[in-house]
């Protein structure tokens, strides 16, 4: 069986973070086992990954205050104060925001890869 490596960030969103909560609910109740909750959390992986990079095509460009700044195991970590989001219609104002950035091209790569279970 191949299996593709996918990013796991969006698991930290509200979106999947409310679907881990649930998942974790089912498998507390007996609706579920770990193993079915893992393959559901694996699947969640692979379309958001898949339906970002190829549904969204709205540019947004960001400025703001360098706060903090780290880069450990391919992933930069940048904290930014007074920032402020530019899309076409709008901009939008917040005091702080971290962003969280891998290569998406490593991903592709180790999932191009297949590895074999």
């Amino acid at each position: 069986k191949t299996v593709m490596a996918f990013h796991q960030l969006y698991r930290n969103t509200t979106l999947g973070l409310t679907l881990q909560d649930s998942l974790d609910e089912l498998v507390r109740d007996g609706l579920m086992n770990g193993e079915q909750a893992l393959l559901v959390l694996k699947t969640f992986d692979q379309c958001i990954n898949t339906a970002l990079a190829s549904r969204v095509k709205t540019r947004v460009s960001f400025k703001g205050g360098l706060s903090t700044y780290r880069f450990c195991d391919n992933v930069w970590t940048f904290v930014l104060k007074d920032c402020e989001f530019k899309e076409v219609s709008e901009t939008v104002r917040v005091d702080k925001v971290k962003i969280v950035a891998c290569e998406g091209k490593a991903a592709a790569k180790s999932g191009g890869q297949q590895q074999q279970q």
